[in-house]
């Protein structure tokens, strides 16, 4: 459904009373209930209703799954706000959880799953019987992305992952095409890596990200020699592989020879943030690593990959 820029919002923007600084602590109520009607859209809402129309057990399996993987993984066997004396329902019952839990991360999980489920399950017509499902699934992650900026809330739902954002350029120049690139076949491992290390990053768990940056990084170089079948030692390390990609003319001996800095750049980028700051035993004294560096070497890893696999694309 379109987002329409009513008399208020134009009032607060001119105010200054719109964010301009990311939160990530707590999704605000307003935009608990946003998602809720975008799950109505989406997913169907009043699951007797749909029932003369042949989607009703459509509806009722899916918020069914949702509620019951919350149910398993938390370990519960219901969500606390369920009904007690009546029949389950379970768009209900997850309506009310959304609405009514405090902890950050448990309301990201219920997003990420539920829209995980539109994108993954709800593309095809025999869902809601709609002419254009995979049309209003796209319009559903746009309107949930577009309501996070709306709220200055950091988060976005790419790939079907929710990621953290700390820079909306960095975020469209970069984060979003190296997914997009890396969603091809050859780079599923790097793929995986690379949404890991922002899952770690979200979890505050900053030096998993570090190493995962570094493992998403090696991965796309080990992916790209694959494809063109370079050889490489299997415990290649990322200098090595740097080396291999140099060697096979990844990049143009013309360019390599005036961007002098450029493999310096990349040897030196995220192999060593990773390896000062998480890749050896830290002593005595634990070492932390601080977000906001954290985040530069997420972004570094998005631009290098970016650059790695077009690259790759454009080789001879």
């Amino acid at each position: 459904m379109a987002i329409f820029d009513l008399f208020s919002k134009r009032q607060k923007a001119l105010r200054g009373d719109v964010p301009d600084v990311y939160v990530y602590d707590n999704l605000p109520d307003a935009l608990r209930v946003q998602i809720v009607h975008i799950w109505t859209d989406a997913l169907g809402s009043d699951e007797n209703y749909y029932d003369q129309y042949g989607c009703g057990s459509n509806v009722q399996a899916a918020y069914k799954f949702i509620v019951d993987t919350l149910c398993r993984e938390y370990g519960m066997f219901q969500l606390p706000t369920a009904e007690k004396h009546r029949g389950r329902m379970y768009l209900n019952e997850l309506a009310n959880y959304l609405l009514q839990v405090d902890d950050v991360e448990k309301q990201l999980d219920i997003v990420e799953l539920s829209f995980r489920y539109i994108d993954r399950v709800t593309r095809e017509y025999d869902y809601l019987r709609k002419h254009n499902a995979s049309e209003s699934v796209d319009s559903a992650i746009s309107e949930l992305n577009a309501r996070f900026k709306e709220h200055g809330i950091g988060f976005q739902f790419v790939e079907g992952e929710i990621v953290r954002v700390d820079s909306e350029l960095l975020h469209s120049k970069a984060v979003k095409p190296a997914l997009r690139l890396l969603n091809e076949k050859n780079y599923q491992g790097a793929q995986q890596e690379f949404l890991s290390a922002y899952e770690h990053y979200r979890h505050g768990k900053n030096k998993e990200a570090l190493n995962d940056c570094l493992k998403s990084f090696e991965s796309t170089m080990k992916a790209i020699c694959d494809k063109r079948n370079w050889s490489y030692q299997p415990n290649a390390t990322s200098k090595a592989l740097i080396q291999i990609c140099f060697d096979n003319d990844l990049v143009p001996s013309f360019w390599q020879q005036q961007l002098s800095s450029l493999r310096s750049m990349l040897e030196s980028s995220i192999p060593t943030g990773r390896n000062k700051l998480s890749g050896h035993g830290q002593g005595t004294t634990p070492t932390t690593v601080p977000d906001y560096l954290v985040a530069y070497m997420l972004h570094m890893t998005a631009s290098t990959l970016v650059f790695l696999t077009t690259a790759e694309k454009n080789l001879a």
